[in-house]
């Protein structure tokens, strides 16, 4: 039986040859979260760049870009990496490097074996250059107008990312395209598939990051039809929470449940209320300052004698700006032991890794399901964060509101129909927390 780094190996070097050498225009790699999309994209630009062809790197973020940038430069420390540029750039510390070369217009790169930049940037470009290779990370943010954009540029493109995430952001009602085959709303790779369907994509067989605990919920509710196992065993990751004395809160329960089991649900009692829901915050704030206050310890893979849980590995996460901006004021309020705690939408967090998230749950309180709360990324993002445990925070009725708001929204003729919706995605999640509540009382 193969180990999970003998499968992930195997795949990469399928996906590899399927790239390089398989003839087809566009290979599409689908990822589970944490299943090292920016590792696989970095050591396939490593790997031409080496081999002395000129790769291009497309990301969807400026923070996304300094990263991959900084990784290859450090892969490849023989040859020079382009950071492509808005003007009036400043490249971050990490990008300081003697092989890091940084403008605003790729032709003042002509001397770097790989370029990476922002899909923004690169439609941009106006250029009678070509490029041979192009590897597009996150390639399911990155709008289908934009790949019309960049794709007369480059002659073989790889797109990896996650399926599960969220959809590209628009500010821009997107309704009046809604069915057509070249839609600018739809991400790139649902425009490429669907106007390509002889196109199979490639999956990533591992996730590093999420625990067993967590690898077959996340799969259940959110990659139905993708195969992937965790790369550690139940035994691997642990977490150790020291005992507390009489004084024992809701908080504290839960987080010895989410030490035991992966997760943990502080289910308030029920009521309709605002977004900002002054208990449901408290209670939010309470339970990611008491992870910090007991002493909290996680020993993984990395770790095996055990580390101390700081601020930094911890994350909180919520649907809306007003709810991040009201948890962390109520995180300042309980002092400095929260400093450095991240706190955040599913939008910003996609992406980033901790050791232990603390969520509110999108629909908690609310009187209805909306289109946006109920959007099977957004809830996938926020559960899928973690490499130890995950804890939910949230009202009863969160179940009986699915039931009484089934789907509503407007069907279009030939439109994209992205599965599994939110409201069973939500069914599913929230039938595996209700084996692992505390009820709040008040």
């Amino acid at each position: 039986m193969t180990s999970p780094q003998e499968r992930a190996e195997i795949k990469t070097a399928e996906i590899l040859t399927a790239f390089t050498n398989g003839g087809r225009r566009g290979v599409v790699v689908d990822s589970p979260p944490g299943a090292g999309k920016s590792t696989l994209v970095g050591r396939i630009a490593a790997e031409i760049a080496t081999a002395g062809d000129t790769v291009v790197v497309v990301a969807q973020t400026n923070a996304q870009v300094d990263d991959l940038v900084a990784k290859i430069a450090t892969r490849l420390p023989g040859l020079i990496v382009g950071r492509l540029s808005r003007d009036g750039y400043l490249p971050p510390p990490t990008l300081l490097l003697p092989n890091v070369q940084v403008a605003s217009r790729v032709d003042d790169l002509p001397d770097c074996r790989v370029v990476v930049g922002t899909a923004a940037k690169w439609a941009q470009v106006r250029s009678a250059r070509t490029w041979p290779w192009a590897v597009v990370d996150e390639a399911y943010q990155m709008r289908s107008d934009l790949l019309l954009l960049i794709v007369p540029l480059f002659k073989q493109m790889l797109f990896v990312g996650d399926p599960g995430q969220l959809d590209p952001f628009s500010p821009i009602d997107g309704e009046r395209w809604s069915g057509l085959p070249w839609d600018p709303m739809q991400s790139a790779v649902a425009v490429l598939l669907r106007n390509n369907p002889d196109i199979v994509p490639h999956e990533l067989p591992v996730t590093w990051r999420l625990p067993a605990s967590a690898t077959r919920l996340v799969q259940t509710a959110f990659y139905p039809f993708s195969e992937f196992t965790p790369g550690t065993h139940d035994d691997e990751r642990t977490i150790h929470v020291p005992t507390v004395g009489i004084r024992r809160t809701v908080a504290d329960e839960v987080i010895d449940l989410a030490a035991d089991t992966g997760w943990g649900f502080l289910e308030l009692p029920h009521r309709n209320t605002l977004r900002t829901d002054a208990e449901t915050v408290a209670a939010t704030a309470d339970v990611a300052v008491r992870l910090l206050q007991r002493g909290t310890e996680t020993v993984c893979e990395h770790a095996p004698g055990g580390r101390r849980l700081t601020a930094a590995r911890i994350a909180v996460g919520a649907a809306h700006r007003d709810q991040v901006a009201a948890i962390t004021r109520a995180l300042r309020a309980r002092g400095e032991i929260a400093d450095g705690i991240r706190v955040d939408t599913a939008n910003r967090l996609q992406g980033a890794e901790f050791d232990i998230t603390v969520i509110l749950h999108p629909l908690s309180g609310r009187i209805d399901a909306t289109p946006f709360h109920l959007t099977p990324g957004r809830l996938c993002v926020l559960a899928s964060r973690h490499r130890h445990a995950c804890i939910v925070v949230g009202r009863r009725g969160i179940p009986e509101l699915l039931d009484a708001h089934p789907g509503t929204e407007p069907v279009h003729l030939k439109d994209f129909i992205k599965f599994p919706d939110g409201w069973e995605a939500n069914q599913a999640v929230l039938a595996h927390l209700s084996n692992h509540r505390v009820s709040a009382l008040h």
